[in-house]
């Protein structure tokens, strides 16, 4: 009778305990990653210019505002009010971003208006064309540059309209980002800080090689085309633009070089007379850092050169830290890990100014004297981000913010304060407001799980040795029922390429939610970061160069002879998924390592590095011309008679990045070769296939890999 009761007790227990715990669907963890799942954030924080004031939003309908000293939340003020005032029907606090210490602009459907928060009172600035894109605005005059298919345009808030260029020819782009936004290149347009010049890209295309999409929409379908330099091929022809708004009048930079040398990574100095420009030769190994007169367009002095055997990739714009300072600091690589280095634009290279043997990522401000400058790095574990600081004059180095995790920081202008807001593996979010020492003076959220009410497995992060001696961090992730004692089959997903790092100490551990779906479904889903991939430094990192595949094939076997190690892998049911590089990754491993995964699925996977991009291209495996037999060795296009287990591809119709040919070629090989193997297009979706559509994109995908891993 007791023993009843017990086994009763338990079962009770066991269902009830069982019924908290929610099921997570396929559907839910694609859609709601950052969604409902997303931990809380503070949204929108900004330092109120001059002030040791700072906002943010609440809900995106209501700014909220404090001052750093208080410690308290003192001011609101709610979109209803705005609107009032404004006679607009905004819905939230679109695009906002301070002017002053007194007013902010809102940008809604190409419309800027400036609000005094003080007076309560605004006007509309502007209103800028209806077809209006990659519009940019200019914090001190108002004025909004943008452009139209391919010319600049600049709308006055006096309400003039200036066309900053006026080329019929449609091979002539100015105003948008060039070099298919390598090198840290984003945009196009760039204000000088007083607003009296405008700096812009210009790029000829004409000798770019027309590339076709079908656009299914119209009946009948009609091709659209697009500019796409293949490695090896003619490259688009760049240019910097410099407009005048006194004057009305433009002059131009040329590369110094070559005429399809690379223009990256511009940046104005603090008096408006010069820019400085990173100019990059097409080989990408050898970089001259640039000074140009803004007034003639003509170059003034070389500041600095780099040059290496494998690359040179400037990839962060020369940061001025002082408004009327020659000095800056230029981010490099060089000695092997990204170090911030003192410069001057007369004088040139002053001195390192770190010397630390992991990655500084980004500038992100400095102090009111301009004598620190604060950066985020990796610190000793690559898979964090923390902020540090550095003095100008001694180069002494602070970590301000100890904890572990991925951390992003803001400045207060005067550099006394910081806001923090970071996660890690245990964390899901902490906002918080920081001295420049690193006390913290106000916490403003700690999360609890979002997703404590689900049932989720567990994340494990490891690290492995590669055959030459490098750490290889692995994430394993288990299903909420896990036994040791039984045999799991596993999904292998895989990146492997530059610019990526799958595993960071963040929330989630930077793994995707649809993996622990995966694991619920009674499997294991494993990544491995190996050579090739981001914030590990130079020697990790350019292992890869004329050799694109073979390297980072290794150390993904390194991982396949971990799992099979551990006595609950099934280790003859391994499957691989990845997309782009990724993609690559999945095929080059089903073909040149046949055998060791029964079950492959490779997203946009580039199939031959020849038909890929001239500036990614190129930096990572030369020209076809240079490098024939690293592109025969990387191809997977000769290689498809080795294909012994299930593969399907998938690519979008009109992808512009990984563009059809490489798809359809790797499919002729097979049909070639009478290998069978299956192929899934999203029709009308480019590069990776986002919105709804992304959950019949998993679904397919993990489908395939249930239904054939067996």
């Amino acid at each position: 009778m007791k023993y009843s009761f017990v086994l009763i007790f338990s079962l009770l227990f066991f269902f009830t305990v069982d019924a908290q715990q929610k099921e997570l669907t396929l559907k839910d963890a694609v859609i709601e990653q950052y969604g409902k799942f997303y931990p809380e954030q503070i949204q929108g924080f900004q330092w109120v210019p001059g002030t040791t004031s700072y906002t943010y939003l609440d809900d995106g309908t209501t700014l909220k505002k404090s001052f750093a000293e208080s410690k308290k939340e003192i001011e609101q003020l709610s979109i209803a009010e705005v609107n009032q005032t404004l006679g607009t029907v905004l819905k939230r606090f679109s695009g906002m971003t301070w002017k002053n210490s007194e007013a902010f602009y809102l940008v809604d459907n190409n419309s800027y208006y400036l609000y005094n928060y003080n007076e309560k009172k605004g006007a509309l600035v502007s209103k800028i064309n209806d077809a209006a894109e990659n519009s940019t605005l200019q914090n001190e005059t108002g004025n909004v540059a943008y452009t139209i298919d391919n010319n600049l345009y600049i709308q006055k808030s006096d309400g003039t309209t200036v066309a900053v260029t006026n080329n019929f020819d449609k091979n002539i782009v100015s105003g948008q980002a060039i070099a298919r936004s390598e090198f840290g290149i984003t945009n196009g347009i760039f204000w000088s800080s007083n607003g009296n010049l405008l700096a812009f890209y210009q790029k000829d295309e004409t000798d770019v090689a027309d590339y076709p999409l079908l656009n299914i929409i119209p009946t009948p379908g009609e091709l659209n085309s697009i500019k796409y330099p293949m490695a090896g091929q003619k490259s688009e022809r760049p240019k910097v633009g410099i407009y005048n708004l006194a004057t009305g009048q433009s002059v131009f930079i040329s590369p110094t070089g070559n005429v399809d040398d690379y223009l990256t990574n511009l940046s104005w100095t603090p008096n408006e007379k010069n820019v400085v420009i990173a100019e990059l030769n097409r080989d990408q190994n050898h970089m001259k850092l640039q000074l140009f007169d803004a007034s003639t367009g003509k170059l003034v002095r070389t500041i600095l050169e780099e040059k290496n055997d494998k690359w040179t990739e400037p990839e962060h714009p020369a940061y001025f830290y002082s408004d009327s300072s020659e000095d800056f600091i230029w981010m490099s690589e060089k000695d092997g890990f990204m170090n911030l280095y003192l410069c001057n634009t007369s004088k040139g290279f002053a001195k390192q100014l770190t010397v630390n043997k992991w990655v500084a990522e980004e500038i992100v401000g400095n102090n009111a004297k301009g004598t620190e400058v604060y950066f985020t790095g990796t610190g000793e574990s690559p898979l964090d981000t923390k902020l540090y600081s550095v003095n100008i004059s001694n180069g002494k180095q602070i970590c301000i913010t100890e904890t572990s995790g991925t951390h992003n920081a803001s400045i207060s202008s005067d550099g006394k304060y910081i806001f923090d807001q970071y996660s890690n593996h245990e964390t899901p979010n902490v906002a918080q407001l920081l001295d420049n020492k690193g006390k913290t003076i106000q916490t403003f959220v700690k999360v609890d799980n979002p997703m404590a009410d689900y049932r989720i497995g567990t994340t494990e992060i490891g690290k492995l040795k590669s055959h030459d001696g490098f750490d290889l961090y692995t994430r394993l992730i288990k299903p909420s029922n896990f036994d040791p004692n039984k045999k799991y089959p596993v999904l292998v997903y895989v990146y492997g390429g530059p610019h990526a790092q799958l595993i960071t100490n963040s929330w989630n551990d930077g793994a995707s939610l649809w993996m622990k779906w995966m694991a619920e479904q009674g499997y294991l889903v494993f990544t491995l970061d190996g050579r090739g991939s981001a914030n590990r430094g130079f020697a990790f990192e350019s292992v890869i160069h004329r050799q694109v595949g073979t390297e980072e094939l290794k150390d993904q076997l390194v991982g396949v002879e971990y799992l099979k190690s551990l006595s609950y892998v099934d280790a003859g049911r391994l499957a691989i998924h990845g997309w782009s590089f990724g993609g690559f990754m999945t095929v080059s491993m089903m073909l040149r390592d046949p055998g060791v995964f029964t079950t492959g699925v490779a997203g946009g996977p580039v199939t031959d590095w020849k038909y890929y991009e001239v500036m990614y291209g190129e930096r990572y495996m030369d020209t076809p011309q240079q490098n024939p037999e690293g592109y025969e060795t990387s191809s997977l296009l000769n290689k498809t008679q080795n294909l012994t287990g299930k593969l399907l591809t998938i690519h979008g119709s009109i992808d512009p990045v990984v563009v059809m040919q490489h798809d359809l070629s790797l499919i002729k090989s097979f049909v070639d070769n009478e290998k069978q193997m299956d192929f899934f297009v999203y029709p009308m979706h480019e590069h990776n296939v986002r919105g709804k559509d992304r959950v019949h994109l998993m679904t397919k995908v993990l489908n395939y890999v249930i239904e054939n891993n067996k």
